[in-house]
């Protein structure tokens, strides 16, 4: 069983940063993609960023230049860095590790952009 657990949400003032973790434990399936998606209150969920196990990424239009997307295979691990956050960003953001069959999501982070 994969769990998937989300980590870094929080309060931050406009044009502030935030780091997210995403840790997905795995016995024997291998972990292949891993990614944000976020979803604000009456809103459709939205991808944010997405990242292969060979590194390759792609990230909404919306967060380019301000979102990076990072991993560590040996530790199953996602990482989110957002920069010059706006309230635009407030939303729950949920990540997912994908193998070959199945795609696990966590239980969502909430992250709030205010002064």
């Amino acid at each position: 069983q994969v769990q998937v657990v989300e980590s870094g949400g929080g309060l931050v003032q406009p044009g502030g940063s935030l780091r997210l973790s995403c840790a997905a434990s795995a016995s024997i399936p291998t972990i292949h993609n891993m990614g944000w998606y976020r979803q604000a209150p009456g809103k459709q969920r939205e991808l944010v960023a997405v990242i292969t196990s060979g590194g390759s990424t792609n990230y909404a239009d919306s967060v380019k230049g301000r979102c990076t997307i990072s991993r560590d295979n040996a530790k199953n691990t996602v990482y989110l860095q957002m920069t010059s956050l706006t309230p635009e960003d407030t939303s729950v953001y949920s990540c997912h590790a994908d193998t070959v069959s199945t795609r696990y999501w966590g239980q969502g982070t909430q992250v709030a952009v205010s002064s």
